[in-house]
């Protein structure tokens, strides 16, 4: 039995088994086209529900043993209340409209201080990691100022801009640029310098140097710290959210410690790392479509 491989219109290999009889060559009219693409993407949808099921199974775990143990007495339930009864709680508070208001107040917060924060962090970055004259300018002093802890200012914050919402998102944006910074500098100097001189070699000026070289190659460094400083950013808040406010995540945490609420007090906690998590999900899903270039983001994964 001898086996060609001859290419189809389609552009696909298709196997035809021929026989031999004296010097006739006899072939089977059936063909059997080699499909490895399609092979493929049978094997990534039978991986798929693996990998989209898998990082739920730990906390539906916990949820679970939380339930049952708070149920039967192993966890007391005036301390750790059940989920359920964290359900119940969230679900009054939607219908009065406070969760909403919360919710908004927080995020509002957070989105104010981050933004500043991270474009005050990236101009930095950008500044000492492409000119020694700015790293001799900035650098120093910044390092300095990342010494000193952020959530030490809150009693300077609120003495020089009282107890509105000016300190909460300053002191959000404190815990936000030096992440950024840091990561940003980081990626544009662990750009190959033999990019840069092919880039120039290729006839690309500072300005194509930086678009087509330079971004790219400290992309996967500045998302990195995004991501960290939108942790920051959510832990910086919880601090925050402590200086006199009516609303907010924070105030519902303090209104439950008021009034012996745990319920309030472990649905804050549990709104809180809903609100980060799904920020960083929004962050690796900005990085697989900003680095679709790299094998590694640029495809979907478990990381």
């Amino acid at each position: 039995m001898v086996l060609l491989v001859p290419i189809d219109l389609r552009g696909e290999p298709c196997i035809y088994p021929l026989g031999r009889r004296g010097d006739a060559i006899v072939s089977d009219i059936s063909t059997v086209p080699v499909t490895r693409p399609q092979r493929t993407v049978v094997a990534v949808r039978r991986r798929l529900p693996l990998t989209t099921l898998l990082p739920w199974v730990v906390p539906v775990l916990l949820l679970i043993g939380w339930q049952w143990g708070s149920t039967n007495g192993i966890l007391a339930a005036e301390i750790l209340p059940p989920p359920s009864k964290i359900l119940d709680t969230a679900g009054n508070l939607w219908e009065t409209g406070e969760l909403t208001r919360y919710l908004g107040a927080s995020i509002r917060r957070v989105a104010l201080g981050f933004g500043i924060g991270a474009a005050l962090g990236l101009t930095l970055g950008f500044l000492v990691g492409l000119s020694r004259i700015g790293e001799a300018l900035v650098d120093r002093s910044v390092q300095m100022l990342r010494a000193v802890p952020h959530l030490a200012m809150v009693p300077l914050l609120i003495a020089a801009f009282g107890i509105d919402e000016l300190p909460k998102i300053i002191l959000v944006a404190l815990g936000v640029v030096f992440p950024v910074y840091l990561n940003t500098v980081s990626g544009i100097r662990s750009v190959d310098p033999k990019l840069v001189q092919l880039g120039r070699s290729y006839g690309l000026g500072y300005p194509g140097l930086l678009r087509e070289i330079v971004i790219p190659g400290a992309m996967p460094m500045i998302l990195t710290g995004i991501r960290y400083a939108l942790g920051v950013a959510w832990l910086t808040l919880v601090v925050g959210e402590t200086i006199a406010t009516s609303d907010g995540i924070g105030y519902l945490a303090q209104n439950g410690r008021d009034l012996l609420r745990n319920d309030r007090i472990v649905l804050a906690i549990v709104l809180y790392a809903l609100a980060g998590l799904i920020a960083d999900q929004l962050v690796r899903l900005m990085e697989r479509r900003v680095l679709r270039w790299n094998t590694n983001y640029g495809k979907e994964s478990t990381r």
